[in-house]
C-alpha cells in the first residue's frame, strides 16, 4: 500500500488535498505546520519542500509539491472515487480551471479588494456557464470544485461582496459544505487551530 504523508497548515491551500484525501478515502497521515511559528521555513522542511509550501504530499517519501499536482493525483490514481473525468476534453478542462484558480483568483486579493472582486465575477459567470450543463463545475464533482471551494471558502469573507453578487459560488460553497470530507477536514483543521495570515 503506498504511504501518504501530507504537510498542511490549517486552512491555508493544503485544505483542498485534506478534503480530497477524505474523498478517496485511503489512509493518511497529517503533519501540521504552524504559520505563527514559521514552521514552513525550519531546515527540517526545507529539505523536503526547498520552497517551504503546503501542500507538500509525500507518496512513500517522495515529495509531491503544489494544489493541483496533489489533486490530480490523487483523482489519477484512485479512479474509483471518479474526481476526474475520463473523457480527454473535460479532463483539459479540469487544468484550465485549476490553472485559472492558481494564476488568476489565489492571487488576486494581493493586487487590492477592486481587483479581486472583479476576477472573482468572472469565475461567477464561467462557474454559471459550467452549472448550466451539470450539478458541478465539470457536470460530475470533481477536483475542480474542491480546488475553487478551498479559496472561496478562504477568500468569501475578505471580499464582503455585496448581497447577491456571486450567486453562483455561494451556491457550490452550500453544496460543498454538505459533503462528509468536507465537514470532516473542516473538523480536522478547526481542532488543530487556523492561523491564516492576513
Amino acid at each position: 500500500m503506498t504511504s501518504l504523508v501530507l504537510y498542511l497548515s490549517p486552512g491555508s491551500s493544503s485544505m483542498a488535498v485534506h478534503i480530497a484525501l477524505h474523498e478517496v478515502g485511503v489512509p493518511f497521515e497529517v503533519r501540521s505546520l504552524s504559520f505563527a511559528r514559521n514552521e514552513t521555513r525550519s531546515p527540517a522542511f526545507l529539505a523536503i519542500n526547498p520552497a517551504g509550501k503546503v501542500p507538500t504530499l509525500l507518496i512513500d517519501g517522495r515529495p509531491l509539491t503544489e494544489v493541483a499536482g496533489c489533486l490530480f493525483y490523487l483523482a489519477k490514481r484512485h479512479p474509483e472515487a471518479k474526481l476526474l473525468p475520463a473523457d480527454d476534453e473535460a479532463q483539459a478542462q479540469a487544468v484550465s480551471w485549476m490553472s485559472f484558480i492558481a494564476s488568476t483568483l489565489h492571487p488576486a486579493r494581493r493586487q487590492g479588494l477592486e481587483h479581486a472582486q472583479q476576477v472573482w465575477q468572472i469565475a461567477d459567470h464561467r462557474l454559471g456557464q459550467a452549472l448550466a450543463d451539470g450539478d458541478w463545475v465539470l457536470g460530475a464533482y470533481s477536483i475542480v470544485d474542491i480546488h475553487l471551494f478551498r479559496l472561496f471558502w478562504r477568500m468569501s469573507k475578505s471580499l464582503n461582496p455585496a448581497p447577491g453578487t456571486f450567486g453562483h459560488l455561494f451556491a457550490h460553497y452550500e453544496k460543498m459544505m454538505q459533503r462528509p470530507a468536507v465537514q470532516r477536514t473542516i473538523e480536522a483543521e478547526s481542532a488543530i487551530g487556523y492561523e491564516l495570515p492576513a
